[in-house]
């Protein structure tokens, strides 16, 4: 646990002496957010009529998705930088198993994305959303449990990266179509069948899916058309220990040396 921790504060501690990562990291989705939802807010309005006042607030539970997400890709890059410099190299020979070094990682990334996350919480009233003690905590737990996830498999990614331009690659190949397809973006009511398919395969759907159970906890009208609460819950938490499986394994069998 010692090392795990150590890792872990090492996340923490490089990020905030990085305020290009700091500020990046939150701007981009709220910018994305205001733009896209405010443009778009006049001529699309999800579900039906009167469950949602505006596309903004559509937008806001992606939007929060989406901060979670390019945590995970700006603090994930890290294991490929750590590999140019040698501290990787240095890790791996210590007396620790590379199970206790990804999970130090993913718990490293995963306080920043929440901590990231929940400063985007305090933009709600200006979506529109009313969040309670309740309803605010539920959301900082569905966050950290998303935010894991992603993290996993951003580390995955980048356990198999030699270069940082291989590693945007294929990140923005593998994760950003997978928040297009969460419903995020846009609901999949009214899309063709082939694609209702391929977003309820999508574990991140369901990720959001608990982002918007979470924010609209006590309304069940605004979360009708959404998976039950209980899948959201399940999937993620699978989603989230499988990918974590799956990094573990990866760097197993990495011959970083």
């Amino acid at each position: 646990m010692r090392a795990v921790v150590a890792l872990w504060r090492r996340e923490i501690v490089r990020f905030l002496r990085q305020r290009s990562r700091v500020i990046g990291s939150l701007a981009q989705p709220v910018v994305f957010w205001l733009l896209l939802g405010g443009g778009l807010s006049a001529s699309f309005r999800p579900g039906p009529a009167g469950s949602t006042p505006s596309y903004l607030e559509y937008f806001y539970a992606g939007s929060l998705a989406l901060v979670l997400l390019f945590t995970a890709i700006f603090a994930t890059i890290s294991v490929v930088e750590d590999r140019r410099s040698g501290f990787l190299q240095g890790v791996l020979v210590a007396p620790i198993s590379r199970t206790t070094i990804v999970l130090g990682q993913a718990l490293g990334a995963t306080t920043l994305g929440v901590g990231q996350g929940v400063l985007f919480l305090l933009l709600a009233p200006l979506a529109g959303i009313r969040l309670g003690a309740t309803m605010f905590a539920g959301s900082v737990a569905a966050s950290t449990l998303v935010a894991f996830g992603l993290t996993n498999v951003g580390l995955m990614i980048a356990w198999r990266m030699e270069s940082t331009q291989g590693f945007h690659a294929i990140m923005n190949l593998v994760l950003l179509p997978i928040w297009f397809l969460s419903g995020a973006f846009f609901p999949p009511g009214g899309l063709p069948a082939p694609l209702q398919a391929v977003m309820a395969l999508d574990p991140l759907t369901y990720g959001v899916g608990l982002l918007r159970h979470a924010l609209y906890a006590g309304h069940p009208a605004l979360t009708a058309d959404l998976p039950s609460l209980v899948l959201c819950l399940g999937v993620s938490a699978a989603f989230a220990l499988g990918s974590l499986g799956l990094a573990t394994a990866t760097a197993r069998r990495s011959g970083v040396l």
